[in-house]
């Protein structure tokens, strides 16, 4: 299972926001932003920010979807590698 903010970066949209608009309001770091728009973790004190930022529940901006089944790649020996 992986973590995705897409709900967020949508609710965002629909808010007229921008991202460093978020980072100021919700008063969280660059680093974070960058976490989420890579959908990698962050602590649940920077979602609870976000969400009293945005007047939201936690499932209005993220969610937990499966794993691509997806060929995935990776670089090895300086070379991509496709793994089926």
């Amino acid at each position: 299972m992986a973590i995705s903010y897409k709900k967020l970066w949508k609710l965002l949209i629909d808010k007229d926001m921008m991202k460093k608009d978020l980072q100021a309001k919700a008063s969280v770091s660059s680093a974070s932003i960058t976490k989420l728009a890579k959908n990698e973790s962050i602590s649940t004190s920077i979602l609870e920010k976000i969400c009293a930022a945005l007047e939201c529940d936690i499932s209005d901006i993220m969610e937990i979807v499966p794993e691509d089944k997806s060929p995935q790649h990776q670089i090895k020996d300086g070379t991509i590698k496709e793994e089926l």
